[in-house]
């Protein structure tokens, strides 16, 4: 127990340390940016302001509405107590087991199997299972899964990952608007001086439209090395929580041999679900077996960790 306990705490540690390394990616590209553009050292303070101004906006909004949007886009709908009185009950052993507040429990009516949690914290959890699921697993397999996601919430994992990707989004969006800025706004510079700023603001240009071209794709890996780590530290947790690692390692087997395209998912999604679900177009999104481009470890992995945490405890 005490060192499931350090885990948490020390996920808490590394998350807090790269949500501050974010935030301080995201002022240094501010302010390379702003200084491109405007061709001012003085110009970064006030683009450093904007870039954070920004930042701050869009995680409110993600810290708030988030799990909202992420509900409504998958289509779950609220399942009250007497319309599922098992899946109920589960959750209610595991919460009690965990010392868990009850998370507000959803349905999503599609044959695909597959499952997520959502939320700000563990007062304000969501755990969506899709019909699916709910339908073909074993009661062991469901609360494998079920405990996988009530980890993700007892972890922090539904708030981080929240923030995870809105942080890599605001890259995204400043990189956009500064390489855009740099191109109309270098053209106005160049007619309006008779041909810029010389060769130090020509050097700073390059590296500014490299900074823009490389900072999301390394934030976007920085964003998958993370969330498969978490997904691994959810297994182990939900080992823990049910003491038998074979029911979800079970489960994880059945939802990795599925076929059933999930057309509720999308990719923006995707990150959130136990494993990537299944597209129209028959591959999985974020699955790219041990890939740094997958969101998800291979099941195959997961299940042969999840065996051997039975080994041990056998």
């Amino acid at each position: 127990m005490a060192q499931f306990e350090q885990l948490i705490a020390s996920n808490k540690r590394a998350s807090a340390l790269l949500v501050v390394l974010f935030i301080l990616f995201i002022c240094v590209l501010g302010a390379v940016l702003g200084w491109a553009v405007f061709g001012d050292p003085y110009a970064a303070v006030p683009s450093i302001i904007l870039a954070l101004a920004v930042s701050c906006v869009a995680a409110l909004i993600g810290y708030y509405a988030g799990p909202s949007a992420v509900l409504a886009l998958s289509g779950a709908r609220r399942v009250a107590k007497q319309d599922d009185p098992q899946l109920w009950n589960i959750v209610e052993e595991l919460c009690l087991a965990s010392g868990l507040p009850m998370p507000q429990l959803y349905v999503i009516d599609t044959p695909a199997m597959n499952a997520f949690a959502t939320g700000r914290d563990p007062r304000h959890a969501h755990v969506a299972v899709t019909a699916g699921l709910r339908g073909r697993l074993s009661r062991d397999e469901l609360q494998g899964v079920l405990a996988h996601e009530l980890a993700h919430v007892q972890n922090f994992d539904i708030r981080f990952m929240t923030l995870m990707a809105v942080l890599v989004g605001t890259v995204v969006l400043i990189a956009d608007i500064g390489t855009r800025a740099i191109f109309y706004g270098g053209r106005g510079r160049s007619r309006g001086r008779g041909g810029g700023g010389g060769p130090v603001q020509l050097v700073l240009i390059v590296v500014a439209l490299i900074l823009a071209i490389l900072a999301p794709i390394f934030a976007k890996l920085i964003q998958l090395a993370v969330s498969r780590q978490r997904e691994y530290l959810a297994d182990a947790s939900a080992a823990r929580m049910t003491r038998y690692p074979e029911g979800l390692a079970r489960a994880l087997e059945a939802l990795g041999a599925d076929t059933q395209p999930m057309h509720e998912a999308s990719r923006a999604t995707a990150h959130l679900f136990i494993v990537p679900p299944m597209m129209a177009s028959g591959r999985r999104v974020g699955a790219d077996g041990a890939s740094v481009w997958s969101s998800h470890p291979p099941v195959e992995e997961r299940v042969r960790r999840l065996r051997s945490i039975g080994n041990i405890e056998g």
